[in-house]
């Protein structure tokens, strides 16, 4: 990552960071402020996205313009069934005028690393990621490397595709922090982005500037680990994902990771909305990009044409919010800090 004179405001503050990113980015992208949300949140809670859409509605795109206007050394890397692992993490070459082996890093090597079209890749590619995802460090041939500072991974799927396509595995997917899905724009969005190419024709992603720099980063990151989460809110977390395991049309429910994943994500997103204390809305708008790519369907549910969407809309509506008052939460809140 570089570092410019870049300022969001008040350096480390989530909600002008998060405010910075979302006006440079919204220079050549139009709507899908949410997906932009979500990264932020993402990034300040080092964790990983799945991106999802039909072809041509700018999933990569969106990729650059978070890596550019937060400062990430951006890689991209296209993957295809013959793609190797070391195509991705690296690997050793004999250089025969050293007479010597050199590392050549490869493209995990990177701040944000965009693995686009993931389910094209075969499963032993797929996981070449894992260890990255999980322990940020790869394994070369026997040595461990420690990955960039921040690292994530932000990974796109066709939704459409079916020849050619391995569906990612379960531990795969539960790497990914959020599942996003990216939609086709309404009537409005399209003709404002019909209007801005008509009027400059090369508009892209070079036109967004860095606006934050890593100290910002880390330092957000610090203050989202302080953000305050009530044992009413815990509990309310508790039992959504417990209900996906005990749901009649589900086999396998969310994880520990999907309870943790509640717990870092909500801090983020009250820190990027001025809240230091989480608040039930913050679960329940995280609740289908956290859970819904976790769960595992019974064969009656998916013969009955039942999605992940709808037990999750499901979950929400048949559990009930935890009993506090969000000023209560507050008090709370600034009595921990004390």
């Amino acid at each position: 990552m570089t570092e410019t004179e870049a300022d969001p405001g008040d350096h480390g503050d989530p909600e002008a960071i998060a405010e910075a990113i979302r006006e440079e980015v919204s220079q050549v992208l139009v709507g899908n402020e949410d997906v932009v949300e979500s990264l932020t949140v993402a990034l300040l809670t080092r964790g990983h996205v799945l991106l999802e859409g039909v072809p041509g509605i700018a999933k990569t795109t969106i990729a650059n313009l978070f890596a550019r206007a937060s400062g990430l050394d951006y890689r991209r890397v296209q993957m295809t069934p013959d793609i190797l692992p070391a195509d991705i993490t690296g690997t050793n070459v004999y250089r025969q005028n050293l007479g010597e082996f050199e590392l050549q890093r490869g493209p995990i090597f990177a701040n944000l690393v965009l693995a686009d079209e993931i389910n094209r890749a075969t499963p032993k590619t797929q996981s070449a990621l894992l260890e990255a995802m999980q322990e940020r460090q790869v394994t070369i041939e026997g040595e461990t490397l420690e990955l960039p500072t921040p690292f994530m991974v932000i990974a796109t799927q066709n939704p459409i595709e079916m020849e050619g396509v391995f569906e990612l595995p379960e531990a795969q997917r539960d790497r990914f922090q959020f599942k996003l899905t990216v939609d086709l724009p309404d009537r409005d969005d399209e003709a404002e982005l019909i209007d801005r190419f008509d009027t400059e024709p090369q508009l892209g992603v070079a036109m967004v500037e860095q606006v934050i720099t890593t100290d910002d980063i880390l330092a957000a990151q610090q203050a989202v680990a302080d953000t305050y989460v009530a044992q009413p809110v815990k509990g309310y977390v508790l039992d959504l994902v417990g209900a996906t395991r005990s749901h009649p049309d589900v086999r396998h429910g969310a994880s520990p990771r999907a309870t943790i994943t509640f717990i870092h994500g909500s801090k983020a997103r009250a820190a990027i909305h001025g809240r230091s204390y989480v608040i039930p809305d913050d679960i329940k708008a995280l609740a289908e990009s956290v859970l819904a790519h976790r769960l595992v369907l019974s064969t009656d549910a998916e013969l009955s044409d039942v999605t992940p969407t709808d037990i999750v809309a499901n979950v929400l509506a048949e559990t009930e919010l935890p009993d506090a008052d969000p000023s209560e939460i507050a008090a709370a809140s600034e009595e921990s800090s004390t």
